[in-house]
This record gives structure tokens, sequence and C-alpha cells, in this order.
């Protein structure tokens, strides 16, 4: 069983859901949820479990819980 960290920049309230990896191997997760209550967490683990093909149950978030930069841990 392998764990993944991976950083990710969130852009709540976006037009449309998308998830962009950037060079240095980060991700940049747009969600149309707001940040409000957590939303826009749980629709950036939905993201990330689609993108990796794994359950949500699988994608922990570890930091940045009120911060535009999150960390999140995935589990294969």
């Amino acid at each position: 069983c392998t764990t993944m960290r991976i950083s990710v920049k969130a852009k709540p309230q976006a037009f449309e859901e998308k998830i962009e990896k950037m060079p240095d191997g980060s991700f940049v997760v747009s969600v149309k949820e707001p940040p409000i209550n957590g939303q826009a967490n749980r629709a950036i683990a939905r993201v990330l479990a689609e993108y990796f093909g794994v359950s949500v149950s699988r994608v922990r978030q570890v930091s940045g819980f009120t911060s535009r930069h999150k960390i999140f841990e995935i589990s294969e």
C-alpha cells in the first residue's frame, strides 16, 4: 500500500471543474463549490479521487484546510 503526498493549489468557485498538473509536480484543482464549511475541500478530494482512479475514502487532506495551498495524501 503506497501513499502519495501531493501539493494542491485550490481554485474554488471556478467556472468548471478541472485538474492541471504543473511542471513542478503539484496540481491546480478548480471546483465549482464555494470555500464554505469544507465544501470546496470535499469537492477537491472527489476530483483527485477521479483523477487517480481511487475511491474518495483513499484521499485524505493533511493540511491547508483554510488555505488555497493544500496537501493531500492518496493511498493506492
